[in-house]
């Protein structure tokens, strides 16, 4: 297993909170810590064609300020006799580069922070986190603001039905990064499963035809009793105490988050597959749309095993 953590430092996202979960990870782990320090910014002023000079002087104030806290937060890392090395980048593309360091590093996760997210930028295809949970082959650690919840909970988001062709070993994975966090933190496994109950489902269609007459109730019922057997069966095929499992209806992305805060989570375990951009827009993802509302810290397991 990789004895490594990439830690993205973002100075539009909270740098210091991110490094500080970067740190601890990396201490609970017994891990070297890789900062990966991304800065377009100062690229782009650097290199405007227009007021060059002065642009260029406000690019250089920036680079040492930015600098002094990186040396702040290297000082502090390495007080907890953690092995530590940096890397700056001006690169644009910052996911390209998360996607190349994390090649070259193999980390055993990749820890950056966020930030909310307009609906211009949700709706956009090229989002950075959008980017990173769609396609990054590495578990991927978005910190939250906030400090760790203890005593810690660890929820795991599973699909048992497999919707959307969500592969089966996906849900184990999602499973078995939780149990690994829950263990090294001495936390509690919470295992939730969402699906939309048919009246949810009604009540959301828009009527351009006269509804054939149903049996709400029993029908409701009747997928309540398919996604609860589902459950069970997932649980039982992992070994997992039936007191961890939990149902509930509603669209994931909406109660997901609702979720976790009632059971003061500290981590919301999800999976992601890698699918085109355009299936991906399509489609949606459960992730990237719970994401701004999730009131704690969120790691995106991936479909396809990790080199």
């Amino acid at each position: 297993m990789s004895r490594n953590i990439l830690c993205v430092i973002e100075f539009g996202n909270y740098p210091e909170h991110v490094v500080d979960r970067a740190t601890w990870l990396a201490k609970s782990l017994d891990c070297n810590l890789h900062l990966l320090v991304s800065d377009p910014v100062s690229d782009y002023l650097g290199n405007s064609y227009v007021y060059l000079f002065e642009s260029s002087k406000i690019a250089e104030s920036i680079r040492e300020s930015q600098n002094e806290a990186v040396e702040k937060m290297v000082d502090k890392v390495k007080a907890e006799g953690i092995n530590v090395e940096v890397n700056r980048s001006t690169e644009r593309n910052a996911s390209e580069l998360i996607r190349r360091e994390a090649a070259a590093r193999q980390p055993r996760y990749v820890v950056k922070g966020t930030h909310y997210h307009s609906p211009k930028e949700r709706a956009s295809l090229t989002y950075e986190d959008w980017d990173l949970i769609r396609d990054l082959e590495y578990p991927l650690w978005i910190v939250k603001p906030g400090a760790w919840r203890e005593p810690s909970v660890i929820v795991a988001a599973v699909d048992p039905v497999h919707a959307h062709d969500k592969p089966a070993h996906l849900d184990r994975r999602i499973v078995e990064q939780a149990r690994t966090v829950a263990e090294f933190t001495g936390g509690a496994l919470k295992v939730v499963h969402s699906y939309q109950s048919l009246e949810e489902i009604g009540s959301r269609a828009t009527w351009t035809f006269k509804p054939i007459k149903l049996d709400v109730e029993d029908l409701d019922a009747r997928m309540h009793k398919e996604h609860e057997h589902a459950l069970q069966v997932f649980g039982e095929t992992l070994g997992l105490d039936p007191g961890v499992l939990n149902l509930v209806p509603g669209r994931a992305d909406e109660v997901l988050p609702a979720f976790a805060e009632s059971q003061h989570a500290s981590l919301v375990v999800m999976g992601a597959l890698a699918r085109s951009k355009l299936k991906q827009r399509i489609i949606g993802s459960t992730a990237a749309r719970a994401l701004d509302h999730m009131p704690c810290d969120v790691l995106i397991a991936h479909a396809k095993e990790n080199p």
